[in-house]
């Protein structure tokens, strides 16, 4: 596959770049600036501002798309929504179907399977940065509102760490309630871009055992 990485420069998109690599697929980075990013040849890098420029272009033989898109500090305008309607609007015009986007537990709100004491947490944090979590309610709302030519999937990840693979679980239509590796949430969103049973779903990611620890390794 084709693969465009949105937010390829951030600490989640480039593990989703590597993620893709080794997975065998040919990637394109859209980056903000390609100062310094020197990739390996399965990878191409393409300047571009995704959040704010709306003829944004995409390679027109590229077979799914990416979203790493965030809010680096919680302040400023938002990013994830105008970004991700950039990005459904480039893929109409490039007739690319495919998008996976990266979104938070706080986003869904309906509960289902979650623990009572874990309702309470995720209502805190959404408070306490309410316009990241409005920006990224945004982008879900811009994906649901596509036409049926777009196929997305949303996964919602925990708190974010640095840890080694794990054996994760995608819970669908709910909330996991543990953190996320990024490591992980990056074999996530590379394997459901070529999953069309995903299409138009959501998903939490249930962090799992190492997998070094679980191969005895």
């Amino acid at each position: 596959m084709h693969i465009v990485v949105a937010g390829a420069s951030g600490r989640t998109g480039r593990r989703i770049v590597d993620e893709a690599v080794a997975a065998g697929h040919r990637v394109t980075a859209l980056v903000r600036d390609g100062a310094g990013m020197a990739e390996p040849a399965a990878v191409g890098v393409q300047v571009a501002e995704v959040v704010t420029d709306t003829s944004l272009a995409l390679p027109a033989d590229a077979d799914a798309v990416i979203s790493a898109l965030g809010m680096r500090d919680g302040r400023g305008a938002p990013v994830c929504e105008p970004g991700t309607a950039n990005l459904v609007a480039a893929m109409s015009r490039a007739g690319i179907t495919r998008i996976v986007t990266v979104s938070a537990v706080p986003a869904h709100a309906s509960g289902r399977g979650e623990p009572w004491w874990f309702r309470g947490v995720r209502t805190l944090v959404r408070r306490r940065m309410p316009q990241v979590y409005d920006d990224i309610e945004g982008m879900e709302r811009v994906l649901r509102a596509s036409g049926p030519e777009c196929r997305w999937t949303v996964v919602r990840p925990g708190y974010l760490t640095d840890g080694e693979p794990t054996d994760y679980r995608l819970l669908a239509e709910r909330n996991a309630t543990t953190s996320t590796h990024r490591v992980d949430l990056a074999h996530a969103t590379v394997a459901l871009a070529a999953d069309d049973g995903a299409e138009r779903r959501s998903y939490g990611i249930r962090r799992g055992r190492t997998r070094r620890a679980a191969t005895g390794a």
